[in-house]
């Protein structure tokens, strides 16, 4: 069987809307156009894809089954549409990279370096989001790379992705406070009644269950502000073992040693990237200088 874009497109929105009158407006389309393509697309199946409930509409069964595999289809065609255009194209004037605050800025200054060596006269812009708006922006065009947080994620056909590393975190305190003075088998109870400062975008991530370690613990958006706070003795923090190699963020904050927690909580973190021939040869470089950046970390002192 042979399908149309124009049916998969209708399909997808009038099961995501759940309404053949809102999916017309989401696609620009007349509603008894959105009707037809989908009693078209029904008759070619043979199969019941909505049940007409009033002015609203419920999947079937069967289009349940198959809306994973439609919508699978649209993007691999967008992929696909977007490598030919840009086949056509010269190299890229300017770069979007996304991260969540808590990738470590010298490896951002690394990425930056490379660039600059690489394509001396492009234009990058650094941007904190969310791996909800690296994703939106990766498919509408608006962001080119992303550092995500792939602790829960899937993989999504339409975006380029290649597993980095995952990044250390460990609990840091005041060198001054009390927590760093504690034997280190007392230290996990008392953590667990102290002021804990936790990254913002590690619960949009669901990370809830693997870094709320006390029960007075308070969100923050930036993790720099995390580290400053941390520094001036107001409580303690999961934070990237990797502060204690910079000379911005060593001073006064120390790694809280306890009995009871072992190994590090580890975020793994992948590139994302959009689907063209443009990206993939910036990708290259970003990539190098990233992995360069690690090999010197893991190298003995």
């Amino acid at each position: 069987m042979n399908f149309s874009l124009e049916q998969l497109l209708a399909f997808v929105t009038v099961y995501d809307l759940k309404s053949f009158s809102k999916a017309a407006v989401k696609l620009d389309k007349h509603r008894t156009t959105i009707g037809q393509v989908i009693t078209n697309l029904e008759d070619q199946l043979a199969i019941t894809l909505f049940e007409r409930i009033g002015r609203s509409v419920e999947p079937t069964q069967d289009a349940d089954l198959l809306y994973h595999y439609a919508k699978q289809a649209i993007e691999q065609t967008r992929t696909f549409d977007r490598v030919a255009l840009s086949l056509s194209y010269g190299t890229l004037e300017s770069v979007t990279i996304a991260y969540p605050s808590f990738i470590p800025q010298h490896v951002l200054t690394v990425i930056r370096h490379a660039l600059i060596e690489e394509f001396p006269y492009m234009r990058v812009n650094l941007l904190v989001r969310s791996k909800a708006e690296i994703k939106k922006g990766i498919q509408d065009g608006s962001i080119h790379f992303g550092l995500v947080n792939v602790f829960e994620s899937k993989v999504i056909s339409s975006i380029d992705s290649v597993l980095m590393r995952s990044i250390a975190f460990v609990p840091f305190t005041s060198e001054n406070s009390e927590l760093a003075r504690m034997p280190s088998n007392e230290t996990y109870t008392a953590m667990k009644s102290t002021r804990q400062f936790v990254l913002k975008s590690m619960l949009d991530d669901d990370m809830e269950s693997r870094v709320i370690l006390s029960s007075q613990y308070e969100v923050v958006d930036q993790q720099t502000l995390i580290i400053r706070m941390v520094q001036e003795g107001l409580g303690w923090a999961l934070l990237p073992r990797t502060i204690v190699q910079s000379e911005y963020y060593s001073d006064d904050i120390v790694e809280i040693e306890l009995d009871q927690l072992k190994e590090a909580v580890h975020v793994p973190v992948s590139l994302w990237c959009q689907h063209s021939k443009q990206v993939m040869i910036v990708k290259k470089v970003i990539y190098k200088s990233i992995m360069d950046y690690l090999k010197v970390l893991d190298s003995p002192s």
